[in-house]
């Protein structure tokens, strides 16, 4: 088979490129080693900065977005005894959104254009000729020659391996987030950041019913070691049920998972004829709702470089990317630092400090409001 892409990973980076290509007049073929219900189904981000909205409007994304997504000004920052409202749109002229990247999947393949390989197995390629080789569901070897290859297949497929001589940097943290997912309507209107000598906690939520919680816990936690009960106790405790009158509602709890906390950059991005994007190059922290932000912002560069065929596009790609990684993954680390406690009461004060200063300086919440609602694309 010929194309002119050959895109790895059907997930949003990889199907949103599909996308872009085609709208540019571009032919690609995606394929994926997992089934469409698995990569359908996945539970991760839920917060899409202003820039990828305005991107995903822009393309014909956007319709269910606006009609069931929830636009919000900004987020609390809440401490013990405690909490601050930090308005965007009043500090930057810029909001974000919740929509699930379940729902923005939906939204990708409902429109999608490129044909897509999916449960495919024994994925090998050759960034030297673009050459994509593998064994589709029903057992047939097929041999996949592209222009290019764009690889969006994040952190365990082949493409970041396909890069010889990269620089890896990588920083992993002494907690994990525990995960919940609840049928209950939202106790807040907005998220709640909050730091707790406990741990940290964030109040979230799918939708009008759904909510979704996270809880620092100690690497490698069990999550079946955690109760029903004593996951709602440590989120009334850490969250401030009682606090001004404020009130968290339990509901039953659908879904529990563990996730470790990393962050993860590799560089550069691009090799030959293939092109990194998403978590292939790089893994933030969810603290601040970077990543799939990120993959976004990725593909929309590479799409605009595949559509030119401009070599100096294509050349500078890594390096235009990289820019922005490089200021989420210190935003993501620094939100990460100033909630999450170490059981060190002199690291305790310093956090503090900071959050008084950020919710107490329209300087510093400005600072905040900015990266966490997004930079242009292309920044």
């Amino acid at each position: 088979m010929r194309t002119q892409v050959a895109i790895i990973g059907a997930g949003p980076a990889g199907l949103l490129l599909a996308h872009l290509l085609a709208q540019g007049g571009v032919e690609s073929v995606v394929v994926e080693t997992r089934s469409e219900e698995y990569v359908s189904a996945r539970i991760r981000a839920g917060i899409l900065e202003h820039s990828s909205v305005e991107l995903l409007e822009s393309v014909g994304l956007g319709a269910r977005l606006r009609a069931e997504g929830d636009q919000h000004r900004g987020i609390y920052l809440q401490w013990p005894g405690e909490r601050h409202h930090l308005d965007f749109v009043d500090l930057t002229g810029r909001s974000v959104w919740v929509y699930g990247q379940t729902e923005l999947q939906k939204d990708l393949v409902a429109a999608r254009t490129a044909e897509v390989y999916y449960e495919v197995s024994d994925v090998e390629l050759d960034a030297a000729t673009g050459r994509v080789q593998f064994t589709d569901k029903a057992g047939h070897d097929i041999v996949l020659d592209a222009l290019h290859i764009a690889g969006c297949d994040g952190s365990f497929g082949p493409s970041r391996n396909a890069v010889p001589a990269a620089q890896r940097f990588e920083k992993v943290y002494p907690y994990s987030w525990f995960g919940i997912l609840a049928d209950v309507a939202p106790s807040t209107d907005e998220l709640i950041y909050a730091w707790h000598p406990e741990g940290f906690a964030l109040h979230s939520m799918r939708s009008s019913s759904v909510s979704r919680f996270y809880l620092q816990v100690p690497n490698g936690t069990d999550p079946a070691s955690w109760s029903d009960d004593r996951i709602w106790s440590a989120l009334a405790t850490r969250l401030g049920h009682g606090q001004d009158g404020w009130k968290l509602n339990p509901g039953p709890i659908t879904d529990k998972s563990v996730l470790p906390m990393r962050s993860y950059v590799q560089t550069p991005m691009r090799h030959d004829k293939l092109f990194l994007a998403g978590d292939a190059a790089h893994i933030v922290p969810p603290t601040g709702a970077k990543g799939l932000n990120l993959a976004i912002a990725d593909v929309a560069l590479l799409s605009r470089a595949l559509i030119s065929g401009d070599e100096r596009l294509l050349a500078s790609y890594s390096d235009d990317a990289q820019r922005r990684v490089w200021r989420c993954t210190h935003f993501s680390w620094w939100m990460t630092t100033m909630l999450h406690t170490s059981g060190d009461p002199f690291d305790a004060e310093l956090q503090l400090s900071q959050l008084r200063w950020v919710t107490g300086s329209r300087a510093g919440s400005t600072g905040l409001a900015e990266n966490y609602a997004g930079l242009p694309i292309g920044y």
